[in-house]
């Protein structure tokens, strides 16, 4: 090798890598979200649920997160909470689950300029319950959508479901020119819960709310692709280049429900070794999904990761060389909302475009993490 023989390792310049061959993409053309009801501090649930030990204390007011959405159980005459049982949470879930999913959905239709006659295909993803004829059956009924319309449930992936289905979501998007396609992940993290003395339980119940996001999809046709106008400064209507996919096999038990007999409920794990197993294979991963492109990470304008945690977004920022600017979405929405699971990088998203700051030819990251252990990513362009 001679001498100033620029490779993609010593490459300073900024020069970008052209994408050389044009083939159909889905454009996000609209995003929307909702909460449930009620916002509570860190401070008001500690007091809610009377939690005096300073360990669990420690855990939630040290969590990064202000406040979070919620559904909690009712108090006893006494001020003790009461129990809910597996089959309440179930009928919570349900509930929860169909108010702000339909509300995500009308918001992203609004926001697109789309009517809700318009949706060709629905896929829901949830975590937070079980439902059959699940989620997207309901909702079709509830918001009086085609009964015509193609539908499909994502149920159990985690927090990296929402990519997992916007990658389905693309692939039907693009094999249907012309058509809508709509995402929609609802977490009703209020129905997945169990209250105990442990720290297992503090940490999960410290971190999860509840939230909805709904993206809307459309593939050009022929005639459209030639005739439609390059996105103007600060609007959406990114295209999704790729994705790309990692199961680290060996936490495969890292996040995980299991089932407690002494509550009759399933609980939620996480393995305090999560955030340092996901930043140890954050730039493998997206290492392949930009080499795919001919990108460096310095080709990236904007980053939008899955608001998973302190510890979580702090280990894929270190790991991947980003600032906290980089990441501020994600660390905005941790803040305000709390993790709200497959959904999180949509509200990340959203906030992006409010921000009115993308301009044509810019590149995005979407990244995701979840059980199995999982990382998910997406590459898309403005």
């Amino acid at each position: 090798m001679t001498a100033g023989t620029i490779t993609p390792e010593n490459d300073t310049t900024g020069a970008r890598a052209p994408q050389t061959k044009a083939t159909a993409a889905a454009r996000i053309v609209g995003v929307g979200t909702a909460s449930s009801e009620h916002r509570y501090s860190q401070q008001e649930l500690l007091d809610h649920f009377a939690i005096e030990d300073p360990k669990i204390r420690s855990v939630f007011l040290n969590s990064a997160i202000d406040r979070r959405y919620l559904t909690l159980p009712e108090l006893d005459a006494h001020g003790a909470v009461i129990e809910e049982s597996q089959g309440e949470l179930l009928d919570k879930h349900r509930r929860i689950a169909l108010d702000m999913g339909a509300r995500a959905v009308r918001a992203c239709l609004e926001d697109s300029g789309l009517d809700p006659a318009d949706i060709d295909y629905l896929c829901c993803v949830t975590t937070t319950g079980f439902l059959t004829p699940g989620l997207s059956a309901l909702l079709i009924r509830e918001m009086g959508l085609s009964p015509r319309t193609s539908r499909v449930d994502v149920v159990g992936m985690g927090c990296n479901a929402g990519l997992n289905a916007l990658n389905a979501v693309a692939g039907w998007s693009v094999a249907n020119p012309g058509k809508v396609a709509v995402a929609l992940c609802v977490e009703a993290c209020s129905a997945a819960y169990v209250i105990d003395s442990s720290l297992r339980t503090a940490v999960v119940n410290s971190l999860f709310g509840d939230g909805a996001a709904a993206v809307a999809l459309i593939t050009d046709t022929q005639d459209t692709a030639h005739s439609a106008p390059a996105s103007p400064a600060g609007s959406g209507s990114p295209r999704i280049l790729s994705f790309a996919s990692h199961l680290i096999t060996d936490a495969i038990d890292a996040m995980r429900f299991d089932w407690d007999d002494s509550q009759g409920k399933f609980s939620f794990f996480l393995d305090p070794q999560v955030p340092y197993v996901v930043g140890a294979n954050a730039e493998q991963i997206i290492g392949r999904l930009l080499d795919g492109a001919g990108l460096r990470r310095s080709d990236i304008d904007h980053w939008l990761v899955h608001s998973g945690g302190k510890k979580v977004i702090d280990a894929v920022r270190v790991n991947l060389g980003l600032t906290r600017h980089d990441v501020r979405h994600t660390i905005g929405v941790l803040r305000d909302y709390g993790n709200l699971s497959s959904g999180s990088f949509l509200f990340s998203y959203e906030r992006l475009l409010q921000e009115g700051v993308t301009r044509s030819g810019d590149y995005g990251v979407l990244m995701v993490m979840g059980p199995g252990s999982t990382i998910e990513t997406a590459l898309v362009q403005w």
